[in-house]
């Protein structure tokens, strides 16, 4: 039982002792759950889930009815978690939205995984920056396989002009889960930093979202 867990152990007090970033996914999922099922305690009902679907993006990803599915779990879970997903996005859709400038990649990576690591298709976005790097918006321009005939360097160009951007983060996802640079993302990135160049707006860096990784075509001297 839980209960007989030490402290130090059980999920909630670990997290308020230690911080949340040094829980596994089980038990952050395990205080989510709140509690397990006859016969299976919440956290080994945490740990049946992420068996059942490899990953907590994999769970996010999936429809209500396969979530459903597992033993314990209903609809009203299956809300719970797909808000507590939007209201990250959106916290993190704030912090950008909020005249905050990208000092760091990090602040980038962690903003572009949060929107794009669960897609379950392709999608090419930009972010918009002003002269002082700050975020204008955030936009999602196409969906499918990213090639030079499914990105359009028109559509980014008319965009970065609308938005009186200065420069701009290119950001696609691989639902694959490879977080590596094909020749195709290579060749698009070079042909929207060549059209965006005679309007004098800068390519800061194209970041290619793989799950938790995030590939950066600059920390990889490609722009």
């Amino acid at each position: 039982m839980l209960k007989d867990w030490p402290s130090s152990e059980k999920p909630r007090e670990k997290l308020l002792n230690q911080g949340a970033a040094s829980l596994s996914d089980a038990e952050l999922l395990a205080i989510f759950l709140r509690t397990g099922v006859k016969g299976c305690h919440v956290v080994d009902l945490a740990r049946k889930l992420l068996s059942c679907f490899g990953s907590i993006a994999a769970i996010y990803r999936a429809s209500a009815d396969e979530f459903c599915q597992v033993h314990g779990l209903g609809i009203a879970k299956f809300v719970q978690l797909q808000a507590c997903l939007e209201m990250s996005k959106r916290f993190l859709a704030e912090e950008m939205s909020n005249g905050q400038a990208l000092t760091s990649s990090q602040a980038s990576k962690d903003f572009l995984i949060s929107q794009l690591r669960n897609e379950s298709q392709e999608v090419f976005a930009v972010l918009f920056l002003n002269n002082q790097h700050q975020v204008i918006t955030f936009k999602r321009l196409f969906y499918g396989t990213i090639n030079a005939s499914a990105v359009y360097p028109r559509v980014v160009v008319e965009n970065a002009l609308k938005h009186q951007s200065c420069a701009v983060i290119l950001a696609h996802n691989h639902p694959s889960g490879v977080a590596e640079a094909s020749f195709a993302d290579k060749n698009i990135t070079q042909q929207l930093s060549q059209a965006l160049a005679l309007i004098d707006i800068r390519v800061l860096d194209h970041m290619i979202v793989a799950g938790h990784q995030c590939y950066s075509f600059a920390e990889h001297g490609l722009l």
